[in-house]
C-alpha cells in the first residue's frame, strides 16, 4: 500500500506545498546577503553624488536626493528586477549574488520563484520601461531640464501604479483565497514585503505632488505673464489713439 505520510517540501517558502523547480538554498545569509546589497546601494549613491556635483556644483539637496533616488531606481529596475524576468523559470536553482538576493526576498513573497505571470509580467515592464526612464530622468534633473518634470510624473505614477497592484493581487489571495506567499515571520512580511516596497508608494507619491505643483505654478506664472503682456499692449494701443486724437484737434 502506498504511504500516506505527507511529503516535507525541501524548501522554507510560503505555502508549503508550493512547488519550486530546482530549488537549491542559498550559500550566503541574510546578513551576508544584506550586506552585500546595502554595501552596492552605497556605491551608487557615492558615485551619482560626486557626478551630479560635478555638473552642478550648486545643486540643490532635493535635487540632489532626487536624482540618487532615480539612479537606484535605474539599477534596481534594469539590472536586478531585468534579472528576474530574464532567469524566471529557473529562479530556484540561481546561486549568484542576484540569484540569492532574489531567493532571500522571496521567503516574503514566494511567487518570485514560482513563474507566477503577474509578478513576471509585472517585473518585465519595470525593467523594460521604468528602469531605462529612471536614469533619463535622474540625468535630466542634474542638468535642471524643463522636461524633469514631465518625466518625473510619468515613471513615478508608473512606479506607484505597479506597486499598488503588486500589494492588492498579494492581498487579495491572502484575504479571498487563503493563500499567503510570506513565511509568519515578521522580519520577512513586514520588512521585506511591506517596509521595502512601501519606498516605491511613499516617494513616488510625493514626487508627483511636488511635480505636478511646479508644473501649476509654471503654467500659472506663463498665464499670468501673457495676460500682462495683452493688459501693456491694450494700454499702448489706447494711449497711441489718445495721442492722435490730440494731435488731430491740434
Amino acid at each position: 500500500m502506498p504511504s500516506s505520510t505527507p511529503v516535507v517540501p525541501i524548501h522554507p517558502y510560503y505555502p508549503r506545498e508550493v512547488e519550486i523547480v530546482g530549488y537549491l538554498a542559498n550559500e550566503w545569509n541574510t546578513l551576508e546577503l544584506c550586506s552585500m546589497f546595502g554595501a552596492g546601494c552605497a556605491v551608487i549613491f557615492t558615485i551619482t553624488y560626486l557626478v551630479v556635483k560635478r555638473l552642478r556644483p550648486h545643486v540643490s539637496t532635493g535635487d540632489l536626493l532626487t536624482v540618487m533616488w532615480f539612479v537606484l531606481c535605474g539599477c534596481i529596475h534594469s539590472f536586478f528586477e531585468g534579472y528576474f524576468a530574464y532567469n524566471f523559470r529557473n529562479m530556484g536553482r540561481m546561486q549568484d549574488l542576484f540569484g540569492q538576493l532574489w531567493k532571500e526576498y522571496s521567503l516574503s513573497d514566494s511567487r518570485y520563484l514560482t513563474q507566477d505571470a503577474f509578478v513576471l509580467c509585472m517585473e518585465t515592464i519595470t525593467a523594460m520601461f521604468w528602469g531605462p526612464l529612471s536614469f533619463v530622468t535622474a540625468a535630466l534633473i542634474a542638468v535642471d531640464h524643463p522636461m524633469r518634470y514631465p518625466l518625473q510624473t510619468v515613471v513615478s505614477l508608473g512606479q506607484l501604479y505597479g506597486d499598488v497592484l503588486y500589494y492588492a493581487t498579494s492581498l487579495f489571495d491572502h484575504a479571498i483565497l487563503h493563500i499567503s506567499y510570506s513565511r509568519p515571520e515578521a522580519a520577512y512580511y513586514w520588512g521585506y514585503f511591506v517596509f521595502m516596497n512601501s519606498f516605491w508608494i511613499v516617494i513616488p507619491a510625493y514626487l508627483i505632488y511636488t511635480s505636478m505643483t511646479e508644473s501649476a505654478g509654471a503654467v500659472a506664472a506663463l498665464s499670468k505673464m501673457e495676460k500682462t503682456l495683452k493688459d501693456v499692449t491694450k494700454a499702448k494701443g489706447a494711449n497711441g489713439v489718445a495721442n492722435g486724437s490730440v494731435k488731430k484737434r491740434n
